[in-house]
């Protein structure tokens, strides 16, 4: 059985104020009497760049794990704005969130520079998860399997199949996201069951334990139905992560 893992992305938000008293809820939560006596699951916490010393601060000797939303393909050097995995390395990141829908839709990455950040996040040691996903234009053409197809390949393609065991696909259907649309559970197993055949061509027997999270606004009214399905592994959560009692009930449906 693989342990699930539910990962926070907080995007844009957050101040010092705020998050101290998120931090501090979530890990008073799933420590628990209840939470903590069931079986456990895996909780990260990825936070904006200059939150990531109060992340260590704060969650240093936790359960919960912490991890970046973004890292540059490049190593050092005239890179205004960018962040190094050297850097999430200080930090003691666990994760890193690659090719988020945002940063392929806003900032134009292209399915090889999402490569290249996940493999340099493997040479250091830093987890990346994967996002791989479709918009509503090319679900209803019918190009879902063909797109995430896509996304991940690249991937694949700069990885060796030994690698393939540490990294996390996320699964994020973009026109379910903050759009009032759903995927229905089966929708979203039918993409996680093609994205782990994808991984099995590269790897057979680490398909098999690669995570793959959905990240189509998971919540806590939909956790435990989508969490059911045999290759959901866990949630990429963005608004619920906000909230320690949505996040908290998240983490509970996982385990």
């Amino acid at each position: 059985m693989r342990r699930k893992l539910v990962a926070g992305n907080w995007k844009m938000n957050g101040s010092l104020v705020a998050n101290a008293a998120l931090l501090a809820e979530i890990k008073a939560g799933q420590a628990a009497p209840g939470l903590a006596a069931a079986p456990a699951c895996d909780i990260a916490i990825c936070a904006p760049a200059p939150y990531l010393a109060q992340c260590q601060a704060e969650l240093a000797g936790s359960a919960i794990a912490w991890g970046a939303q973004d890292v540059s393909a490049h190593t050092a050097g005239a890179y205004t704005g960018e962040v190094a995995v050297s850097m999430l390395q200080d930090f003691a990141c666990r994760y890193v969130i690659v090719g988020h829908s945002e940063r392929r839709a806003y900032h134009a990455e292209s399915d090889e520079l999402v490569a290249q950040k996940a493999l340099r996040a493997l040479q250091a040691g830093v987890v990346p998860i994967v996002c791989v996903g479709e918009t509503l234009a090319e679900r209803e053409a019918g190009q879902t399997d063909a797109i995430v197809g896509r996304q991940l390949a690249a991937v694949l393609d700069v990885l060796d199949a030994a690698d393939l065991a540490r990294i996390v696909v996320a699964y994020e259907p973009v026109w379910a996201i903050g759009t009032g649309k759903t995927a229905t559970p089966q929708m979203a197993q039918d993409v996680h069951l093609a994205l782990r055949a994808k991984l099995a061509g590269k790897n057979p027997a680490a398909a098999a334990e690669v995570k793959i999270l959905y990240g189509g606004s998971m919540k806590p009214d939909n956790a435990a139905e989508l969490l059911a399905m045999p290759d959901i592994d866990g949630g990429l959560i963005g608004g619920a992560a906000l909230k320690a009692v949505d996040f908290l009930a998240i983490v509970a449906a996982a385990r």
